[in-house]
């Protein structure tokens, strides 16, 4: 049972990003993103990973591992894109 929330909770949360992402790269203007909410959240990320990691929860860590690539290819275009 735990597996199956945490592979839900994964998907959904991962998937919450792909519009935002898929925006920025398309349209190329960040403006209204906050860099440092990125960098946070992207920190939050990366802890949430390692945590996976420590449980060898394969949802989390396949979820967090995407989130992370995507939050950082925001905080990238935002850098790059102002």
């Amino acid at each position: 049972m735990e597996f199956v929330v945490s592979a839900i909770a994964a998907t959904l949360t991962t998937i919450a990003f792909v519009p935002q992402a898929l925006h920025i790269i398309r349209h190329k203007e960040t403006r209204a993103i906050s860099l440092q909410m990125y960098l946070v959240f992207a920190t939050g990320v990366a802890f949430w990973l390692v945590f996976g990691l420590m449980l060898w929860n394969w949802p989390m860590i396949l979820a967090n591992i995407v989130t992370l690539a995507l939050a950082l290819t925001i905080v990238a275009m935002k850098l790059r894109y102002g």
